[in-house]
């Protein structure tokens, strides 16, 4: 390949290992996947079927279970098929490489899930404080039009923040080829293969886009500690149970997805090795789609109530 020049995809370089650890990537992505599938599936209908969980709380864990199952779907698929049809140890070329290339579709998608999600966990922190700190507001501040906003909000911030990334990414100049050496097409690895003079516009950008997160997570705190607040002011026990109940969830949630992504694009690249930006994208990118599920069935009262309620009524229809 020409030095610096642009190219339109990228190819990903089968994980390193014996047929033995490819397929065995294969066999635990396929468990994670079906995983989030069934548990977000689950989410999914169980909301959209119980008209006691048409509320905002529920309403945003829909959006957030859709982007969940966008984002696992965006990247896992993908890489079980490298894994399972690689037979060759690279950097031998092989016929089907041309399945192994990552268009720009496939970068906006994943960018666009990962910050519409971000925006949309912002924005159920939101939903929190006002339930916990001004319940006797929670109908007029989070009317059935103000959440469609907020999740439009969310998803529509997601999509400029995705098309800004993929165009300037596709259109950096490429000095060390455009195998990407990653189980996604992420963007530090893209950056790694820029020219040494020329990612400055994308730095600049994740630059950017640090201030925007950074501002998102101090919103995040603010509202928790409020919340906090409130809740040990709450004089009955079960008060402040059901209280943290409702928003210990989304906490884990938050605390997940934030401290993953953030070691993900922030780590200094002299700790950067293949082995740990494995491990690192899996947590931030695969792990909370499985998990998220999950967390919240676990300590949600109603959801769990409407899930059995769900669960029985498909086995009388089979």
């Amino acid at each position: 390949m020409a030095n610096s020049s642009s190219i339109p995809h990228f190819l990903l370089l089968p994980l390193p290992g014996t047929r033995q650890l490819q397929l065995l990537h294969f066999c635990l992505f396929l468990a994670i996947y079906l995983a989030a599938l069934l548990g977000n599936g689950l989410i999914i209908s169980t909301i959209a079927s119980d008209h006691h969980l048409h509320t905002p709380m529920y309403f945003f864990l829909l959006n957030l279970a859709i982007l969940d199952l966008g984002t696992i779907s965006t990247t896992v698929p993908k890489s079980m098929d490298n894994s399972l049809r690689n037979t060759w140890d690279p950097p031998t070329p092989h016929p089907d490489a041309h399945t192994r290339c990552v268009s720009p579709v496939f970068l906006f998608f994943f960018v666009f899930l990962i910050a519409a999600e971000y925006f949309l966990l912002t924005t159920m922190s939101y939903d929190r404080y006002v339930a916990i700190c001004r319940p006797l507001h929670y109908e007029t501040l989070l009317g059935s039009r103000v959440c469609v906003h907020l999740a439009a909000a969310a998803w529509a911030s997601g999509a400029l923040y995705a098309l800004l990334h993929t165009a300037n990414t596709f259109s950096l100049p490429l000095c060390q080829g455009n195998a990407v050496d990653q189980f996604f097409c992420e963007i530090p690895q893209i950056l790694k293969l820029s020219c040494s003079t020329s990612y400055l516009r994308e730095l600049w950008l994740l630059v950017v886009s640090g201030c925007l997160v950074f501002v998102c997570f101090v919103f995040l705190v603010v509202s928790y500690v409020q919340i906090f607040r409130a809740v040990l002011r709450i004089p009955s026990q079960q008060g402040r149970h059901k209280a943290f109940a409702t928003c210990l969830p989304h906490l884990a949630v938050v605390t997940l997805f934030i401290s993953t992504g953030s070691i993900a694009y922030l780590k200094p690249s002299s700790i950067s090795s293949p082995s740990l930006d494995l491990v690192v994208s899996v947590l931030y990118s695969v792990v909370p789609p499985a998990v998220n599920p999950l967390i919240y069935s676990l300590r949600n009262q109603e959801l769990k109530a409407a899930l059995s309620k769900l669960i029985p009524g498909w086995f009388q229809k089979q």
